[in-house]
């Protein structure tokens, strides 16, 4: 007796394993995104718990948003099939010009999807005030050390030869001066010193707008005494070099950013690192 035949495999399982690999993509790309704004945002959130909710969430949405894209051509009213007339010359079967398959029409809207996905995780390019509002949460005054961050020394052995100021860093400190009170301090070894970081200071330009005035440019002879001026100034936000000035302050300074060449170990929640000043708001990208 003859065995039966194998059933074939059924036609669609191949275009569905596609379709669940492009949605399991699609999710990903969603979860990631968010994980990623998430680790730029001023304060923590467990990852772990964020990842969940935002893998349901993102489920959630894509299968709604797909089922709507890929719904909208099943809805099309059904052209009757016309049988083709038998040819003796020529059995096989010919589409039509124009015909839409069902390949073509999943395809399609599979093309619409991704596409509109595609449009919502275009990059967003934000102006330089909108950069200093969003990185700094809304914080009004802002303290920072100049070695290191605003000037190119960073030592005050340095300084008292000569001083430069990083170009790079000045569009970015003029930012924060427009939108907050900027107070810029140094421990300095003598008077001669601070001459010439003011000198420096003004012919980078740094002055000539009024929102940085010389008045707050704060000296002192001694580590303690930049942290006195920080406590006594309150400021939203403090910038420095120092692990040890940035460890003391942590609990009386609501956020800080760490200007650190390599990046160190959070010293507590509400302190930021980053390679340098204008890097930290060179973009959301950036943190």
């Amino acid at each position: 007796m003859a065995s039966a035949p194998a059933p074939a495999p059924a036609a669609g399982a191949g275009a569905g394993g596609g379709k669940d690999d492009e949605l399991a993509d699609l999710v990903r790309r969603l979860v990631d995104a968010v994980a990623r704004y998430a680790d730029r945002l001023p304060f923590d959130l467990d990852r772990q718990k964020l990842r969940s909710l935002t893998t349901l969430a993102a489920i959630s949405v894509t299968l709604l948003f797909a089922w709507k894209m890929l719904r909208a051509p099943q809805e099309q009213p059904r052209r009757p099939r016309r049988r083709a007339a038998p040819s003796s010359s020529n059995t096989s079967s010919r589409s039509r010009p124009g015909a839409l398959t069902t390949t073509d029409a999943c395809s399609s809207a599979d093309s619409r999807a991704h596409e509109a996905v595609s449009q919502l995780f275009q990059p967003v390019n934000l102006t330089l005030e909108q950069l200093v509002r969003h990185k700094l949460s809304e914080g009004r005054r802002v303290t920072c050390r100049l070695l290191g961050v605003i000037l190119e020394e960073t030592t005050p052995e340095e300084i008292q030869n000569h001083v430069s100021v990083r170009t790079s860093v000045v569009e970015v400190l003029l930012g924060i001066a427009k939108f907050c009170d900027v107070y810029l301090m140094e421990r300095v070894l003598d008077d001669e010193s601070e001459e010439k970081v003011l000198s420096a200071l003004s012919e980078a330009g740094l002055f000539a707008s009024g929102a940085l005035i010389k008045e707050k440019v704060l000296f002192c002879s001694t580590e303690n005494g930049r942290t006195s001026f920080v406590r006594q100034l309150e400021p939203d936000w403090h910038i420095d070099t120092s692990p040890e000035i940035v460890h003391q302050l942590a609990r009386f300074i609501k956020y800080q950013l760490h200007i650190s060449p390599q990046r160190p170990e959070r010293i507590a929640s509400n302190v930021f690192s980053s390679p340098s000043l204008e890097q930290y708001f060179g973009g959301l990208d950036q943190r």
